[in-house]
């Protein structure tokens, strides 16, 4: 099972080692989706864990023990195709890969089910053609 989590780091607990432990303590696989980390400074970042469904529960409760503020994902990214010129900017900044555009005709193509909803492709779209839809 996968989950979206956004945390929200505290400048305590910016040095804290998450990712290992979420792999070492909890058999849970953490893919860093996006993170704003300084020291000592607030932190954010956005992961996508994958593991068993009571393993990820406990991990996320681990997390909240920690003091960690964590938002769980929400929605699904839209393409509005009335607006969308296929420019192709927004599959530069796609980590997952779920945008694409490809030889021969270089339309863009949107892949639902590869999309973790991190959102870097809304503020890429010149002409607001995507949008989060909750």
């Amino acid at each position: 099972m996968k989950r979206r989590l956004t945390l929200h780091f505290p400048r305590e607990l910016v040095h804290q080692p998450i990712t290992y432990r979420l792999a070492v303590d909890f058999d849970v696989a953490a893919r860093i989706i996006r993170a704003q980390m300084a020291p000592n400074q607030r932190g954010t970042m956005v992961l996508e864990l994958s593991g068993d469904i009571d393993e990820l529960a406990a991990a996320q409760h681990w997390l909240q023990s920690l003091g960690l503020e964590i938002a769980a994902a929400g929605g699904e990214i839209r393409i509005d195709p009335e607006r969308c010129v296929d420019c192709g900017l927004c599959s530069g900044v796609c980590p997952s890969g779920a945008l694409r555009c490809k030889a021969p005709d270089w339309r863009l193509t949107f892949d639902l089910s590869r999309c973790v909803v991190c959102e870097q492709c809304i503020p890429a779209c010149p002409l607001d053609a995507i949008s989060l839809v909750l």
